[in-house]
């Protein structure tokens, strides 16, 4: 089987994953059947995980294994969950992709890798502020392309808020691959991400308080 990153890619890649300070978790779920994009996923994201030792990857069927995609909220194939590690189990900041993460998404994943290792979100002092005092659960949808350069700036945001916060759930969503939700929350141009199942939303790659002024408006009710 021919490998998805060439060997330039590769490199670079380890050069950046040689400061990973703590384990990360990839968590693959896949299924046998309608997955266009199963295989290669499944194949990113091994090829990534062998690019550092701290980075351990596990597959799962979506369907044989529903326990362990419903224990991780995990309900569309091919599903990724980034998350940490210790010595019983994994570690689930709320950091989901749904369809493959390539393109310039796949800057998005090895973001998404730096971050959990670091342990820090990076968000400023205002967001991490706001996102303590979170009661009410949030869920955002980022609908993107691969083709789409602006598209990672917003899926790594929303990651960074739901690694921030335990109410903070975020989701990449390849709008290609899925577009039957793609047309029910009226997705037409990327990146554009869904707040709640759709009480909201935000298009485009919009500031960090640009989307927690809307993640504010959308909790309160007004």
């Amino acid at each position: 089987m021919a490998s998805l990153l060439n060997d330039d890619i590769k490199q670079q890649v380890r050069e950046v994953f040689a400061d990973l300070k703590e384990p990360v978790e990839i968590l693959f779920f896949g299924q046998a059947e309608d997955c266009d994009y199963c295989d290669d996923t499944r194949q990113l994201v091994e090829e990534v995980g062998e690019l550092s030792d701290s980075i351990s990857v596990s597959t799962f069927d979506l369907n044989k294994d529903s326990d362990i995609a419903k224990k991780f909220n995990v309900d569309k194939a091919p599903g990724i969950l980034i998350g940490g590690k210790n010595e019983t189990h994994v570690i689930d900041y709320g950091i989901r992709y749904a369809g493959i993460p390539s393109g310039h998404e796949f800057s998005s994943l090895i973001q998404d890798i730096l971050m959990v290792s670091s342990q820090d979100s990076g968000l400023s002092e205002a967001a991490r502020e706001f996102l303590k005092n979170l009661d009410e659960p949030v869920h955002l949808q980022v609908f993107v392309t691969p083709t789409c350069p602006y598209c990672p700036r917003a899926v790594v945001l929303a990651h960074r808020l739901a690694f921030e916060s335990p109410k903070v759930q975020a989701e990449m969503i390849e709008a290609t691959e899925f577009p039957m939700l793609s047309s029910k929350f009226g997705v037409s141009g990327v990146p554009d991400t869904s707040i709640n199942h759709g009480k909201s939303k935000v298009v485009g790659a919009v500031p960090e308080d640009h989307l927690l002024e809307e993640i504010k408006r959308v909790v309160s009710g007004s």
